[in-house]
């Protein structure tokens, strides 16, 4: 931690999983060291392929890219030009208003309801808009909240016409079953974009997905980085897909962690929200000042965490998934941090 001159003795801030990746992704990078002096396949192939494979469609309605946050760059430079419309939650993960402020695009923001994004909301406003594109993020960063895939299908069918549908579904590893609907890869309305950032312990590579309809994919090669993921990350993924055991190893300790933060939170006064992600959302009950000064005080003591950033959400702090041992530190210093407060 660069301002305190000393390191986080627990590191929860940032959704990564601190369970790592798979043995055997790590075993084959290790194996791959000595190549690296040549660039990745710029069409990833083998990893296309395979995420083929796993889901039942084609290569042809996948592209490989930067994380996710690559991915929507490069949607929103090949849909979205100046003072074109484009919907999204207010609040909701702010990479994506990034994308669209830097093209010139006109963010227009729905509220949350009930700490959980508003389908209903979002399509009026769309149709209303007549958006370009309709960011919606299931489960739902920063509030860890989800909508049951009946909801989700809905909304695909009910797409106003001109306007793509863009489902972040970063946490979906992490997610309940019957979240995520059955993938239509024809449908050219609507792409999902997916990480190996989270579950699958590799945020570090910057490697992800996005699912859609072929002519839509096929864009991609118009404004993409053809080498931007690197040998490693192409190798490191496709070895992390081919594990899936180990994903729900980690599935199994990330739901335990969820249990074990919601009891951290009851016993220290303040309220665990549901969660479907790789972390927990705890409402502390005060205001945003209040959970500011919490993170700050949290932060002393080196433990480091993060929290929504607009009203009312901001009333919250976030917590990643932690190992037991970081789950015991965290236990101690929100005690002695609200105690500070007072």
């Amino acid at each position: 931690m660069r301002a305190s001159g000393r390191a986080f003795r627990a590191r929860l801030g940032a959704n990564e999983s601190v369970f790592g990746p798979s043995p055997n992704a790590i075993a084959a990078m290790q194996s791959a060291a000595a190549d690296l002096w040549m660039y990745g396949d710029s069409e990833a192939h083998d990893l296309r392929v395979a995420l083929a494979d796993h889901h039942g469609i084609a290569p042809e309605n996948i592209i490989i890219g930067e994380g996710i946050d690559g991915l929507l760059g490069n949607l929103v430079r090949l849909l979205v030009g100046p003072e074109d419309p484009v919907v999204t939650s207010d609040g909701a993960y702010p990479t994506f208003n990034y994308h669209v402020a830097g093209f010139g695009g006109a963010l227009l923001k729905v509220p949350y309801r009930e700490d959980h994004e508003d389908p209903a909301a979002l399509l009026e406003r769309a149709e209303a808009a007549n958006a370009k594109i309709l960011y919606f993020c299931n489960p739902d960063n920063p509030m860890g909240s989800w909508h049951p895939a009946r909801i989700v299908q809905r909304m695909i069918d009910a797409v106003p016409e001109g306007t793509l549908l863009v489902i972040d579904e970063a946490y979906i590893d992490a997610a309940p079953e019957g979240t995520a609907p059955p993938i239509d890869p024809i449908n050219p309305q609507v792409i999902r974009m997916r990480t190996f950032s989270k579950l699958y312990g590799l945020a570090g590579l910057r490697i992800g997905y996005a699912i859609g309809a072929a002519p839509l994919i096929a864009k991609f090669d118009r404004v993409r980085n053809h080498f931007g993921v690197g040998r490693l990350s192409q190798i490191g993924a496709l070895a992390a897909l081919q594990d899936q055991e180990w994903l729900q190893q980690v599935r199994a300790a990330v739901i335990e962690a969820r249990y074990e933060l919601g009891r951290i939170a009851t016993d220290n006064g303040l309220h665990a929200l549901p969660s479907g992600t790789n972390f927990v959302t705890i409402d502390c009950g005060r205001d945003g000042a209040f959970a500011r000064r919490l993170v700050a005080e949290l932060m002393a003591r080196d433990v480091f965490v993060r929290m929504p950033f607009i009203a009312p959400h901001d009333r919250c702090i976030r917590v990643s998934a932690g190992r037991a041992a970081e789950r015991e530190i965290f236990a101690y210093a929100l005690r002695d941090a609200l105690k500070e407060i007072g």
